[in-house]
């Protein structure tokens, strides 16, 4: 399975952006998929991850009421909706999935190429 993940941009604070993950392979439905951001100097961090149905969430507090996980399983892609962004929010956004939904990035595989983040002041 490789994970793609486009979208990113420079976007001026208070912007939106919307980022995409594109799933090959089969059993889309069945994962977890899990969005992480790694800036410069920093530790990676989870951001979001949405269950294989869809219907269940989680956010980072940093991102909560600001940043939105969706999935389309029918086109085995997932997409993170970026909104009222700060320069803090300046990173690579990479995807990945799971089998169950956690926030342990340990319990992601098959990271998939990130897609750079900027947003200027």
């Amino acid at each position: 399975v490789q994970l793609q993940a486009s979208g990113g941009g420079l976007v001026q604070a208070g912007g939106s952006r919307r980022l995409s993950c594109t799933a090959s392979g089969r059993a889309f439905g069945w994962f977890v998929m899990g969005w992480f951001r790694q800036a410069p100097g920093k530790e990676r961090e989870f951001v979001a991850a949405i269950s294989g149905s869809g219907s269940s969430t989680g956010y980072a507090d940093s991102v909560k009421g600001r940043f939105t996980v969706s999935r389309d399983n029918a086109s085995n892609t997932v997409y993170l909706q970026l909104s009222s962004l700060k320069v803090e929010d300046t990173a690579v956004y990479h995807c990945a999935r799971a089998r169950t939904l956690t926030r342990a990035a340990d319990a992601y595989e098959n990271w998939g190429q990130g897609t750079q983040v900027t947003v200027s002041s």
